[in-house]
């Protein structure tokens, strides 16, 4: 496929993805802020999602737009493991999993696809760097 067949087929594509992180308040603004680095968002870096009392867990949800990549997200420090899924195209996704590689350790938890979108569930924790031999 040649690059001016490729830029054409991304413009058809949505470069939405829809993103609910379930953790502490603290961990799910680190996710949102490794997001808005690699991409756009519709979630300020002042909307810090505030703890809620009662059962259940507390989910926390993003849009966020992929179609440009800023700058690769530094290594987030996380609590806790905190599970994040994902729904959006196929490309749209696979770009968001790819831009949180650089700041947290990314398992693919599950995944559901459909003709034209997927969901992906992945559990992030804190990305360990190996240590130098020499340290």
């Amino acid at each position: 496929m040649n690059s001016a067949h490729q830029a054409s087929h991304a413009e058809h594509v949505s470069a939405e993805v829809t993103v609910e992180v379930e953790g502490s308040g603290a961990d799910a603004h680190a996710v949102f802020g490794a997001l808005r680095t690699a991409f756009r968002s519709d979630r300020a870096a002042d909307d810090v999602p505030k703890e809620t009392a009662g059962p259940g867990t507390t989910v926390w949800t993003s849009t966020v737009d992929v179609s440009r990549r800023g700058t690769a997200p530094e290594p987030q420090r996380l609590a806790a493991p905190v599970i994040a899924t994902l729904q959006g195209g196929y490309w749209a996704v696979d770009q968001l999993c790819e831009g949180l590689k650089s700041a947290f350790a990314v398992r693919v938890l599950g995944t559901a696809a459909g003709d034209q979108e997927k969901e992906v569930e992945l559990r992030l924790e804190t990305l360990r760097r190996p240590v130098p031999e020499d340290a």
